[in-house]
């Protein structure tokens, strides 16, 4: 039976990368994409997965439109000197043909979920906002929710907008807090597991190998990612974070995770950081108790990277 999953995105050179990779595995039924802003405006997030259904051959997959900024204070800067100033790698802007669904993703998250009680997987691969504010529309969607997987997040390792914060909660710490404090089936896939995990140019021709189009098209726009991520290393790599957290959803054995109780600074110094009190180690409130998050620390390399491979030339 396939997994459906609602994938909130902000694309993002590997956003389509996850989104590709959840278009061509059989056992995922991508019930819609819902847009928010962080490496992309949100105008551009919802305009760029548009192109990827479209590319995808999948455009009877709704994409919505949903938060422009953060729960609290001012909006995002974005990240174009990682994504490009089109979010794909300044390959060129390319204008959807299709049309938005007309619902905001927040309602959208709360019809599907209704609609479906109990068998979606929420898949948030960026700022979580829109997470934060379906469960304000309409709370009773936290017990019907199937699972959360989350991109974002650093437990152990350094964070990379600040020493502390992984860049998808730093955008929107206030609406991270609200998705963590439920009490629903969390798990947070972040930096512990994606920066350990890189991918080179021989990666990437391989995706191209197994399918030209969808392949060669993240081939092509992970040129200027990878050149982000190699300054002032020796080798030329690149991190496909996003896609983690579909990973995990097929084969969570691939991973090492701990129950952590996750609090989320707002503070400026420590905007975004994901600080982890492991169940059963809490000496004082609000540490001795739950909810408790699923926080990745490690996960197979080589497993995951043949499963990439295989999904790309499905």
């Amino acid at each position: 039976m396939s997994e459906k999953i609602i994938i909130d995105t902000d694309p993002g050179i590997d956003d389509a990368m996850a989104i590709f990779f959840a278009f061509q595995h059989p056992d995922f039924d991508v019930l819609g994409l819902t847009t928010v802003f962080g490496n992309v405006p949100v105008e551009m997030s919802a305009n760029n997965a548009l192109v990827l259904c479209e590319m995808a051959e999948r455009s009877d997959v709704p994409v919505t439109m949903g938060m422009s900024r953060p729960l609290i204070g001012r909006a995002s800067t974005y990240a174009h000197f990682v994504h490009g100033d089109d979010g794909f790698g300044n390959t060129g802007y390319i204008p959807a043909k299709t049309e938005l669904d007309g619902r905001n993703s927040p309602q959208f998250i709360v019809d599907m979920v209704n609609k479906y009680p109990g068998e979606i997987s929420l898949v948030p691969i960026g700022p979580l906002t829109n997470i934060a504010m379906a469960v304000r529309l309409d709370p009773s969607i936290v017990s019907k929710v199937k699972r959360v997987v989350i991109m974002g997040g650093a437990a152990y390792v350094p964070g990379n907008v600040n020493p502390v914060g992984e860049a998808n909660i730093w955008n929107d710490p206030w609406s991270a807090q609200i998705v963590f404090e439920q009490d629903w089936d969390v798990t947070m896939i972040g930096l512990d597991i994606t920066n350990k995990l890189r991918y080179n140019q021989e990666f990437l021709d391989e995706l191209e190998k197994g399918n030209s189009k969808l392949g060669g098209f993240v081939n092509r726009i992970s040129q200027f990612y990878m050149d982000f991520y190699s300054k002032g290393q020796t080798t030329r790599d690149c991190r496909f974070h996003d896609v983690m957290t579909l990973v995990y959803i097929l084969h969570p054995e691939w991973f090492e995770t701990m129950k952590a109780k996750v609090m989320v600074s707002c503070e400026d110094m420590t905007r975004g950081h994901t600080i982890c009190g492991p169940e059963g180690k809490g000496i004082s409130e609000p540490w001795t108790s739950g909810p408790y998050v699923n926080v990745g620390l490690n996960a197979d390399e080589q497993k995951i990277s043949d499963l990439f491979k295989k999904v790309y030339a499905l």
